[in-house]
């Protein structure tokens, strides 16, 4: 019998280091996005504009990298978060089309998204972890593809185990067999692999295994190679769209819980966008505080914090009598490992939105939290 052994404890303070320094470095990226965005908006001249464009390009790079990085090294250690919801997937392949159409026509490749399976399918499954398997295998079928054809597609069929997708990305690039079956290769064992596609890849192979399904590569035919992965997954039934709730997310009036200042001027902005008013607070304790007065209608509470994290904060709000008790708090953080989701949820939060934040997603679960609450308040009103 095989005794386990634990990694050395080298390889711990390696792994702890990595998630830090993807974490300080994603904090900071999210302050110069927001800078850029700012400066985005002043009256420039074509040379301002072209090396703002420059900028952005160059930042916009620079985090998905650091993300493919970041969520790579979460895979390897069995923490990388997965946040199923009801995910519509002839909408994932439209978002998927649109969102390469413009990469695709710079490099001058044609790019083909299909979708094959009944409008209305849906599945319960995190579409943006779909979305990065696709991004990563058609962001290298792009390089290769040179100004022939890339096609990305979706089958959807119905098993006895749920609902099989099976998604695919073919080109026509120089590919022998063997290059093909080394395309999940370790970015570190090819020095010659674009660093960034090589995160991609292996991180599409540890997202298809993470939601229990598979990816392969084999060599075309004739020129090309095409990479397919398959997942089964629990079908899910479309509803009405969620929240906005009467244009609650338009007035909603938002506290804002986080101890770097770069974080709090991100979040504030992004409220803006989203036509909220916003306060702001430095830690635990201010928060609790400032909860007391009842006047806000969602709280978005950063976890690791001076004094009193935001674990500690939520189990203190949950405690006020009233509605001051009852407000909607939803976690801004970079752990999200399933036993982090479980405490934070445990505690009394609603929900969680991963850094560096998605706006969308971010939108997304405050109309949620504001949905839910406001429910919540009517039934009491009948009772």
């Amino acid at each position: 019998m095989t005794k386990k052994t634990a990694p050395p404890a080298t390889d711990k303070v390696s792994s702890g280091l990595v998630e830090r320094l993807g974490a300080d470095v994603s904090r900071r990226l999210e302050g110069l996005a927001s800078f850029v965005e700012r400066l985005g908006r002043e009256p420039l001249g074509p040379d301002g504009q072209a090396c703002l464009r420059a900028i952005d390009e160059t930042l916009t790079d620079v985090r998905e990298l650091l993300a493919r990085a970041t969520d790579l090294n979460a895979a390897r250690l069995g923490a990388l978060s997965i946040q199923p919801h009801p995910q519509p997937l002839r909408v994932l392949m439209d978002d998927i089309a649109a969102r390469w159409a413009a990469e695709a026509a710079a490099v001058g490749a044609t790019l083909l998204v299909s979708y094959d399976g009944a409008p209305d399918a849906a599945v319960m499954a995190d579409g943006r972890r779909i979305g990065q398997i696709f991004d990563a295998l058609i962001g290298r079928a792009l390089g290769d593809a040179g100004r022939g054809a890339v096609e990305a597609s979706l089958k959807v069929r119905e098993t006895a185990a749920g609902t099989m997708i099976e998604g695919s990305v073919r080109d026509n690039g120089d590919w022998t067999p063997d290059q093909a079956a080394g395309v999940f290769r370790a970015v570190v064992e090819d020095e010659q692999m674009n660093l960034s596609v090589g995160l991609g890849m292996a991180l599409a192979r540890r997202l298809a295994e993470a939601m229990g399904g598979k990816a392969v590569a084999e060599a075309n035919v004739g020129p090309g190679v095409t990479i397919t992965f398959q997942i089964t997954l629990p079908a899910a039934i479309m509803g009405a769209e969620p929240a906005p709730v009467a244009g609650a997310h338009r007035v909603a009036h938002v506290l804002i819980v986080d101890d770097n200042a770069t974080n709090r001027m991100v979040v504030e902005a992004l409220c803006e966008t989203f036509d909220c008013t916003s306060e702001q607070v430095e830690d635990g304790v201010e928060a609790v505080e400032a909860a007391r007065s009842g006047r806000f209608d969602v709280i978005l509470m950063d976890i690791k914090m001076p004094r009193m994290d935001g674990v500690a904060a939520t189990r203190a709000i949950r405690a006020l009598p009233g509605k001051a008790g009852a407000v909607p708090i939803i976690a801004l953080t970079a752990k999200a490992a399933p036993a982090d989701i479980q405490s934070y949820l445990s505690a009394g939060m609603q929900n969680l939105v991963e850094k560096p934040i998605a706006p969308e997603r971010l939108l997304d679960a405050m109309n949620t939290a504001l949905a839910a609450a406001e429910s919540v308040a009517n039934d009491r009103v009948v009772a």
